[in-house]
């Protein structure tokens, strides 16, 4: 099943309204995927700054005086802002490797949503309309994002198994079907360098498109790749600094449906998700053909 959304703003006066428009979007989508959800929300750039998004399951003990022992490991002004069990890191640029690298160090038990100069991803166990709430998504501006509800198929209902995932930068990817060649796309990739927190199936295809970007491709090129290499039947929505992608299997099985007006692009796995959204009855609305990448950026 799984639901999956995605909002892509041409029009700068939409910006405040991103989290709000998306987090409806997924919400009445919540019986596509009922035990856990997700959002990733892209949104201005900071020249010079950098984004960390964390995850722990013991935030009171975890997140108390990290801003301080942060800044003093990296020696740089590191700024935590805490959002119930997320906490997005804002550290300069030129500290967020290391950054990345001291929290895991200094707080053994949190785990690292995504990172980037401008994504922020939250993303926990249960229905849709409660994470939202729980992470007040409805208030978040920005220029796009995705977000996805799932049943879980092939791994634990947890929140590292919940989507989207990130496994590049500002890179991050929501996925309803089913891949059938993961475990051994899984060891190729750990033979190439990259690590993985789960065993669902959606990370594997995010990696995968992290490692041909990572050996010079561009998200178009890897998702055409992927097209040959990736057996099973899929829609993926991929998050890009600058845009997203949308693209389907050759047997296209999977429920998928795209808007554009001269304000927005819109995805949802059903129309509904879509229905409310401003200017749609002039929409131009179609199903995204099998086999074919579609891509948007600002």
């Amino acid at each position: 099943m799984c639901g999956i959304v995605g909002l892509f703003l041409k029009d700068k006066s939409l910006e405040p309204e991103l989290g709000s428009m998306l987090s409806e979007m997924l919400v009445l989508l919540t019986d596509r995927g009922p035990d856990s959800a997700g959002i990733a929300i892209y949104g201005a750039a900071e020249k010079g700054r950098a984004k960390i998004t964390i995850q722990s399951p013991a935030p009171s003990s975890d997140f108390p005086k990290l801003e301080a022992d942060l800044s003093k490991e990296i020696g740089a002004k590191a700024k935590v802002t805490v959002k119930s069990t997320h906490a997005v890191i804002d550290v300069p640029t030129r500290n967020a490797e290391e950054a990345r690298a001291a929290v895991l160090r200094l707080r053994p038990n949190v785990r690292i949503m995504g990172s980037g100069d401008v994504v922020e991803i939250y993303k926990e166990v249960g229905l849709p309309e409660a994470v939202v709430k729980r992470f007040d998504v409805q208030a978040m501006s920005g220029t796009h994002g995705i977000g996805h509800t799932r049943m879980a198929t092939e791994s634990a209902v947890t929140t590292m198994g919940a989507h989207p995932f990130s496994t590049g930068p500002d890179q991050c990817l929501v996925h309803n079907g089913s891949l059938s060649n993961h475990n051994n796309l899984r060891r190729e990739l750990i033979r190439d360098g990259m690590s993985f927190e789960t065993e669902n199936d959606t990370e594997v295809a995010a990696a995968y498109l992290s490692s041909k970007i990572a050996h010079g491709m561009n998200l178009g090129e890897a998702l055409e790749s992927g097209l040959n290499d990736l057996d099973g039947f899929y829609t993926f929505v991929v998050g890009t600094k600058n845009g997203f992608g949308v693209v389907r299997d050759p047997i296209a099985c999977k429920p998928a449906v795209l808007a554009e007006t001269d304000r927005y692009v819109a995805f949802g796995s059903e129309y509904r998700a879509l229905a409310n959204l401003p200017g749609i009855a002039d929409a131009k609305v179609w199903e995204p053909e099998p086999s074919t990448v579609y891509f948007w950026e600002h």
